[in-house]
């Protein structure tokens, strides 16, 4: 296979669905996503067979355990594509909304409709459910687009892929609007990145190695976070019990995702006294804490059963574990909290628990990450959580679009001028 000419053809295929996408009305696109869902649902021991064969591969070549685990399809998961895509059609349609509509001095009358972004690129690994997702955003919000899922999953992925084809031609809209690639030859991926000419935006799913290998080489913008390193501050001024809840959640609730706390920071007001119970806390949940001197002196003193302890390096500080490890540091107030998060974090999502009004407002201000918290979990940022009813990922760009993607994020804004006659003098 020339891979460069398949990836062209791919693209400008996709390209020439794009402009069909855009014109298509809500309903039509409702109707591709519940047929999509139907075929899936009816196609569920099909879609589960072919995972059984990418499963036997990839137990075959070593794969570890949490890489199967989300690589798996049961009839659970299947069922959970098509109920994703349902969600997905009874979303409000963002494309041709039109707002600040406003008259100038002149007469004419200025506003913003929202439109489609156009082609996206989707690069993502083991998780076959992705393409079902992927496709209902992209295709609600009126764009083409072209995925390319993990090697692993190319059995699953095609699969899906078949029932996709089916739902777009059943509403009238063409096939090329998703494109799954049908190669696992890695130079297809360099491709896509540099395909200026036919994809609009790249946006990448998976492990930070993924993320940073696109964000070098793409020549396409890129909408990705590259980690989370997520903090709770635990303000002097804080209802502690609140604390230890809110952390306790923001840590323990799930340790693989990128919205989970990895690192606590402590004023050193309230340390004496919430620091022995967070320790027994997050060590009844087997969290091993790494801290500061500080911290070390305070946990040890308060003599936790089974506590797991030791003193942290700098790169703790940075860490995204993705495990049962937190990063424990004392700081002398809100200015310490703020100066660690900004020059530590990875503008994911921060959070301080605090009854102070104005030390709210001033966290909120300045804390420069795409999502900050007052007195909750950093759990929480997820497109769902926020009303977006689905996210095609979370972005910390500062362009575009930030924090959590979802059906507006995969489009933009253009001006719109209306007149009836007008001429500028």
């Amino acid at each position: 296979m020339d891979i460069r000419q398949y990836m062209r053809d791919l693209g400008r295929a996709a390209r020439e669905a794009s402009r069909a996408m855009a014109r298509a009305d809500t309903n039509q696109k409702n109707a591709a996503l519940l047929a999509i869902a139907a075929a899936i649902e009816r196609d569920a021991d099909r879609l589960v067979a072919a995972n059984a064969r990418d499963l036997d591969a990839a137990r075959a070549a070593g794969l570890e355990a949490a890489l199967l685990d989300r690589l798996t399809l049961a009839a659970r998961t299947v069922a959970g594509m098509a109920e994703g895509l349902r969600q997905i059609a009874a979303l409000p349609d963002p494309v041709g909304e039109i707002s600040d509509l406003k008259y100038r001095p002149s007469g004419i009358q200025v506003g913003r409709m929202r439109v489609p972004l156009g082609v996206i690129g989707i690069i993502y690994e083991a998780r076959p459910n992705v393409t079902a997702d992927a496709a209902g955003l992209c295709l609600k919000s009126g764009n083409a687009a072209i995925l390319r899922g993990g090697s692993e999953a190319l059995h699953s992925n095609q699969a899906i892929a078949a029932c996709v084809r089916e739902g777009l031609a059943a509403a009238g809209l063409p096939a090329s609007a998703v494109q799954v690639i049908e190669t696992t030859d890695r130079a297809a991926v360099g491709e896509l990145i540099t395909l200026k000419e036919y994809v609009d935006v790249i946006v990448p799913r998976g492990g930070k190695g993924l993320i940073e290998r696109i964000s070098g080489e793409a020549r396409v913008p890129v909408i990705k976070h590259l980690h989370g390193n997520c903090h709770v501050y635990v303000d002097d001024r804080a209802d502690l019990a609140k604390a230890v809840r809110i952390v306790e959640n923001a840590k323990t609730q799930r340790y693989g995702t990128c919205n989970t706390t990895e690192s606590l920071l402590v004023a050193r007001g309230v340390a004496d006294r919430v620091l022995p119970e967070l320790g027994r806390m997050l060590a009844g949940h087997g969290v091993e804490m790494r801290g500061c001197a500080e911290t070390l002196g305070i946990l040890g003193a308060a003599a936790i059963a089974g506590a797991n302890i030791r003193a942290a390096t700098e790169q703790d500080w940075d860490e995204e574990y993705l495990a049962p490890i937190i990063a424990v540091k004392v700081v002398d107030g809100l200015d310490e909290a703020i100066c660690h998060i900004n020059a530590h974090g990875s503008q994911h999502t921060d959070a301080i628990v605090t009854e102070d009004y104005s030390r709210a407002r001033r966290f909120l201000r300045e804390v420069d990450s795409s999502s900050v918290m007052v007195n909750a979990s950093t759990r929480f940022a997820d497109g769902f959580e926020y009303g977006l009813g689905a996210e095609i990922g979370i972005s910390t760009d500062k362009i575009h679009a930030r924090g959590p993607v979802g059906l507006e994020g995969l489009t933009s804004q253009k001006y719109i001028v209306l007149g009836e006659g007008h001429v500028r003098g």
